[in-house]
Formats: C-alpha cells, sequence, structure tokens
C-alpha cells in the first residue's frame, strides 16, 4: 500500500515538473486579477483595464479575468468593448453561460436588442432562472412585443407551478391576465386549432390562469 501511495505521489510530482508554467501562469493571472479589483475599488479604472488584460494575456482561460474586464467596460460605459470581450470569452469558454447575460446587456445597450434578447433567452433557457425570464420580459415589453411578452411570463408562470414558489405564482398570474388582455386575439396559445404541443401547453396554462 505505502509503495502504491508513494508511487502515485511521484507521479503527481512528475506533472507538476513537467507543466511548471501553466501552474505559474494561473497563479500569476489570479494575482492580476487580485491587483485589477484593488484598483477598481481605488476607482482607479484605467490601471485596472491594464491588469485584467495582462491576466488574460497570460491565461487566456481566466474566467475571472475575463468577466472583470467585461463588467468595468461597461461601467465604464463602453458597451461596443463588453461585448467584445464577452465575445472572446465566450469562444474559449463556452460553458461559462453567465458570459451570455454580459453580451447581451452589452447588445442591448448598444441597440441591437434583437441580438440581445437572444442571447438572453439562450441564457434563461439553459439555467431556467427566473430572473433572466424576468428581464427579457422586461425588455420584450420595451420593445413592444407583447406577445412574446406574454410567452415568457407563461414560462415564469410554468417554473412557479413546478417550484411552487407562491411570490411568483401570484406575480405571474396577474401579469399573464394583464398581457392577454392586451394582446387579445393575436395571443398564439389562444388558439382552438394548434398542432403545436408547445402551444397546446401554453393554452393549458392559460386556462388554469382564468
Amino acid at each position: 500500500m505505502a509503495s502504491g501511495r508513494s508511487s502515485r505521489l511521484a507521479a503527481c510530482a512528475l506533472l507538476w515538473l513537467c507543466h511548471p508554467r501553466t501552474a505559474a501562469a494561473g497563479s500569476s493571472a489570479d494575482e492580476l486579477v487580485r491587483q485589477a479589483r484593488a484598483h477598481e475599488t481605488a476607482h482607479e479604472e484605467d490601471v485596472a483595464v491594464r491588469r485584467y488584460s495582462e491576466a488574460l494575456a497570460i491565461d487566456a482561460s481566466n474566467a475571472d479575468a475575463w468577466a472583470g474586464l467585461g463588467a468595468l467596460r461597461m461601467r465604464l460605459g463602453d458597451p461596443a468593448e463588453a461585448e467584445r470581450v464577452y465575445s472572446a470569452a465566450l469562444e474559449r469558454a463556452p460553458r461559462l453561460r453567465s458570459f451570455l447575460v454580459g453580451r447581451a446587456r452589452a447588445r442591448w445597450a448598444l441597440g441591437r436588442h434583437a441580438q440581445a434578447e437572444e442571447d438572453l433567452e439562450t441564457y434563461a433557457e439553459l439555467q431556467r432562472d427566473p430572473a433572466a425570464y424576468r428581464e427579457l420580459a422586461e425588455w420584450y415589453g420595451t420593445d413592444g412585443r407583447t406577445p412574446a411578452q406574454l410567452a415568457t411570463w407563461r414560462r415564469l408562470l410554468a417554473s412557479a407551478l413546478e417550484t411552487s414558489d407562491e411570490s411568483l405564482l401570484k406575480e405571474a398570474r396577474r401579469t399573464v391576465r394583464a398581457l392577454v388582455i392586451l394582446v387579445d386575439g393575436s395571443d398564439p396559445a389562444s388558439s382552438p386549432v394548434d398542432p403545436d404541443p408547445t402551444r397546446r401547453a401554453l393554452a393549458q396554462i392559460a386556462r388554469r390562469v382564468h
């Protein structure tokens, strides 16, 4: 048993020795991120941008550096650069879905609402995130897309029913009722003939609300 443990330790040590630059790069990038955050706190934004950029130059997979740089660019009123940062982050780490939210907000600020809504809807569907659905519904409302707003609130209603979230359930029912009145005959979920099972499900939810 001792011999086996020694062999495993030796193998781990060999791996570490074979990749010292990778480990050192990660440590250096994390330290630069820490410094960048400290400079942000001190309102030294230009220095913070440089530190985040330096961290990414060392370790392009550092999620904290991408997130920090994107958020800082947005806070500095540069959504175009923020979008570039989030897009680059998604290319390198597509599994980090939170970057979709950052890019969506950057695109919304740039007036590219269709792309923004697509990003946020993708994130909301992947994460089943009520907060993202709520924000998406607000965007649809701002754009005057009431049927899409209604469909999104119905998703929130379905989520509330599944999770027994009483507060959200009351709000969703109230909002769906109001939006159904606004949409009136253009509500796809109220159509009596519709072969689409998704829309049939929406119609069932609508009937439960009334």
